[in-house]
């Protein structure tokens, strides 16, 4: 048997396969501006001290606390992006006045709920990005996501039938539809589209409490 006949072949087709330096610097670039946005947002104003205190803070979170890279397949859509922050800027004041009404109005108690919610792209980006727009808004927050299933798990105040319950599914999907939008690829785009409202499992429903 010759050399060549024992040296096994290379896979042609890899599950993972590497990053290029370009793929990784683009990646890079993504996470860095993702978590300044966050961490801008958590401060509640838009100054230079926060915009440079968050790149200090990227750039140490990426250093000391490498992540499994982000593959970011899709690609910038400047209307899609508008929308995305025009309507997330409007959620944010609206929620804000719910919240605050909710704090002072009196003898009413209110409902929550946990509601799980399957997305349509089950990507860790988009994972992401879903589960801290839901947060970053008052009256909402995520209590884990299943990265296997695609599925956020939201704690929902004000909650008081299946038809809000409902209603706050359809929400989080098109908040999902705003971010492929924004910077999703034309598969993603498609799925998106092709698939508006999927109905949920039925072990995947939220109920109120």
């Amino acid at each position: 048997m010759s050399p060549d006949q024992m040296t096994p072949a290379p896979p042609t087709d890899s599950p993972n396969p590497p990053l290029t330096r370009a793929a990784r610097r683009r990646n890079r670039i993504v996470a860095v501006t993702v978590l300044v946005v966050v961490w801008v947002l958590l401060w509640g104003t838009f100054s230079w001290a926060n915009i440079i205190s968050g790149l200090v803070v990227a750039a140490i979170l990426i250093a000391v606390f490498p992540l499994p890279p982000v593959t970011f397949a899709g690609r910038l859509h400047p209307l899609g992006m508008l929308r995305f922050w025009a309507r997330f800027l409007y959620d944010l004041v609206v929620a804000s006045v719910q919240i605050a009404w909710l704090a002072f109005r009196p003898g009413h108690v209110p409902r929550s709920a946990i509601i799980a919610v399957q997305l349509r792209v089950n990507t860790d980006l988009n994972l992401t990005l879903t589960a801290e727009a839901l947060s970053l808004v008052p009256g909402s927050l995520i209590l884990e996501a299943d990265r296997n299933t695609g599925t956020l798990f939201v704690h929902v105040i004000n909650v008081n039938s299946i038809d809000e319950v409902e209603q706050f599914r359809r929400e989080v999907l098109a908040l999902e539809a705003r971010i492929i939008e924004a910077i999703g690829s034309a598969d993603e785009l498609r799925r998106v589209r092709q698939n508006p409202d999927p109905t949920p499992p039925a072990d995947l429903e939220g109920a109120a409490t």
